[in-house]
């Protein structure tokens, strides 16, 4: 599979940056691009924040995920907790980022 040039790959590490990557998003839709989103480590705790739900409704069902494991690291369950917008098969495993760098033709680090 080669990366497509239309799909932009962002990968969140950090608990700080969901106003980045709410508008990194917007813009990519807005400009008919489309977007995977991986939270990982301590950037899970952005599934709480108010926005989240917004980021979610930007990305298409199987292009945005959670680490399983960094969430229930971080004191969630991940079968009882699934955030707002997302289903239980979108907690994933570092495997999905994987495929956003192999799917993505940009990619983005926040």
């Amino acid at each position: 599979m080669s990366a497509d040039p239309n799909k932009l790959g962002i990968f969140v590490t950090s608990p700080q940056n969901m106003k980045h990557v709410l508008g990194v998003a917007t813009a990519a839709v807005r400009a008919g691009r489309k977007v995977m989103v991986f939270f990982t480590f301590k950037a899970v705790h952005l599934t709480k924040h108010p926005d989240f739900v917004r980021l979610a409704n930007l990305c298409e069902l199987e292009e945005i995920a959670i680490c399983a494991d960094s969430y229930t690291c971080e004191g969630y369950d991940v079968e009882k907790d699934v955030p707002k917008g997302l289903v239980p098969r979108q907690m994933r495993t570092q495997a999905f980022h994987g495929g956003i760098i192999d799917e993505c033709g940009k990619y983005l680090v926040l």
